[in-house]
């Protein structure tokens, strides 16, 4: 959690870990936030006991959660999330190289849903500030010490209001030859009232900005009817709720999203839709790929050469109406235009399952990783994590040693 906090996991090929970032807390009956980091040795099959990172002291709201990324000389680098301008973000950086035992407090400023990649060019990051209502901004660094000053990306406002909002997803192209990002707008700056699909792209590190087109674009955006406008939803009367994005290896730019009819959860608002929206070198297309029941189901695209692979819980769960389900692997062999389930991957829970994350540079067997918990009370909260073959296991709730193995889950 949240979808826009990007990336939660990153494979390390120089160690052969996956390292992966979540919101802990105390206690099964607590909610004090805890900014937790593991790692999954592949070699060994082995899961670490997880280090706090920061200790939110006292927040328990999930939007504070981090997200991860690993410099060029090992060093990881965790980007807490801040929420409104007075709970600040906070930049921390480890003591040693591919190590999650220590770690150092950079800086504190205002960022909140940090999304931060590290690119030939150096560090890049996007990020929001709750200027308007929220407002996109982004800013880049060549050591994660010294960074740029905030550039607002967008601040749409639809005519006469004064407030604006949006929620974005990001990824980049080639080492980052491309950096891009797709978003969506909030009618006078409410997420209720979200709708609409953007996208703008960088091929310079930000220096200049560009439409789909390579057209010049003026930072920041401010107009609703403009040509980085993909798709006009607000006029079909549905709400965009944005879940991942990536590259096909052209460079085309593709995103996964759900709309639906209000926000409200519920069966009034069906269809709960998701859709991939993509660029392919002439037009933008945009195809169903099958329907779930709550506007924060939330999934992962995985963009291949030759097929799209989208894990998420578009399954009915025990809590129907709730966020999360029963996650299922849906595979298009033609470029997102029709869809098919490979397969489920989890059956007849308990709990919900939700917010499936792909790992960076995602190698087996952890190509996703998620959570489980009671969608509508207070409840235990598991991780697990799985392949595209199916293949599941569970994080231990309960550590002994330092290191130990996930336990393999049939459903």
């Amino acid at each position: 959690y949240t979808a826009k906090h990007i990336p939660l996991a990153i494979y390390a090929p120089a160690v052969d870990k996956t390292f992966f970032v979540y919101g802990g807390t105390t206690g099964r009956d607590q909610r004090h936030l805890l900014c937790m980091i593991g790692e999954y040795d592949h070699k060994a099959h082995l899961v670490s006991r997880p280090t706090v990172v920061y200790d939110k002291l006292g927040v328990d709201d999930p939007h504070d959660n981090p997200t991860l990324m690993i410099d060029d000389d090992g060093y990881i680098w965790v980007f807490v999330s801040g929420r409104g301008n007075l709970r600040k973000g906070i930049k921390l950086r480890s003591n040693e190289p591919y190590d999650i035992n220590a770690f150092s407090q950079v800086c504190s400023e205002v960022f909140a849903y940090p999304q931060i990649w590290n690119t030939k060019n150096g560090f890049f990051h996007f990020f929001t500030k709750y200027t308007g209502v929220r407002e996109l901004y982004f800013e880049t660094s060549s050591d994660g010490y010294t960074w740029t000053e905030d550039a607002m990306l967008a601040g749409i406002k639809e005519s006469p209001v004064k407030k604006s909002g949006h929620y974005q997803v990001s990824s980049h192209f080639n080492d980052g030859a491309i950096i891009g990002t797709f978003f969506n707008r909030h009618r006078d700056g409410h997420p209720d009232t979200r709708t609409d699909l953007y996208y703008l792209q960088t091929r310079d590190f930000g220096r200049t900005w560009e439409d789909i087109h390579q057209k010049p674009v003026c930072l920041p955006l401010t107009d609703v009817d403009i040509p980085q406008r993909i798709i006009d939803y607000q006029s079909m009367n549905r709400n965009v709720y944005m879940k991942d994005m990536g590259f096909d290896h052209k460079g085309n730019p593709v995103c996964l999203y759900i709309t639906s009819g209000g926000h409200e959860p519920g069966p009034e608002n069906l269809p709960y839709q998701w859709k991939v929206t993509h660029w392919d070198g002439t037009d933008w297309k945009s195809h169903d790929i099958c329907e779930s029941d709550h506007n924060y189901d939330m999934g992962s695209l995985f963009v291949g050469d030759s097929s799209w692979k989208v894990v998420g819980p578009t399954g009915t769960g025990p809590q129907p109406w709730g966020t999360g389900g029963e996650i299922a692997i849906w595979s298009s062999e033609n470029k997102g235009r029709d869809w098919v389930k490979l397969r489920d991957v989890t059956m007849k829970s308990k709990l919900n399952h939700c917010y499936v994350r792909r790992p960076l540079n995602a190698r087996a067997p952890f190509c996703f990783f998620w959570a489980s918990g009671h969608a509508h009370e207070f409840s235990i909260s598991e991780l697990y994590f799985g392949d595209l073959n199916g293949d599941v296991w569970k994080l231990p709730y309960v550590m002994k040693e330092d290191y130990e193995k996930p336990e393999k889950i049939e459903f």
